[in-house]
């Protein structure tokens, strides 16, 4: 999937605002890796992407909560990597490879928030732009 075309996607759930803040993202994320490459902890990559996120202006929180609920009561409490201007949920991994299970954390994530786009990043990449999946929740 290459995040280059995420305007020509045309997704009718993802209006040109969320696209654009995605792309700022992306642009965040890529200037993190060039400067702290891979190999790091997962903590490291989300402490440098909300300072890059402070630095640029961009809106975010870091571990922001999520309630998990199960037929209407609560179940449990989740925490968002980094969600970016109310929004965008960021999902930072550090693996060898994204998996099913990783997707669907942020999809979980994105469901339970009623977002719509997140964005999966993996650090643990010589190309950062071989570690960004979107994931749109289409509830």
């Amino acid at each position: 999937m290459d995040f280059f075309d995420f305007l020509e996607r045309n997704n009718p759930r993802v209006d040109r605002e969320l696209e654009k803040l995605a792309y700022e993202v992306i642009g965040a994320a890529i200037e993190v890796h060039k400067e702290l490459g891979p190999g790091l902890p997962e903590k490291g990559y989300r402490e440098a992407m909300s300072h890059e996120l402070s630095l640029r202006n961009i809106p975010h929180a870091c571990e922001a909560p999520v309630m998990i609920l199960y037929k209407g009561k609560l179940v449990a409490e989740g925490r968002i990597d980094i969600c970016v201007a109310g929004r965008l949920v960021v999902e930072i991994k550090v693996v060898e490879h994204l998996t099913e299970v990783h997707r669907a954390q942020t999809l979980g994530y994105l469901k339970a928030s009623k977002l719509t786009l997140g964005l999966l990043i993996n650090f643990n990449v010589a190309l950062l732009k071989d570690g960004i999946k979107r994931v749109i929740n289409s509830m």
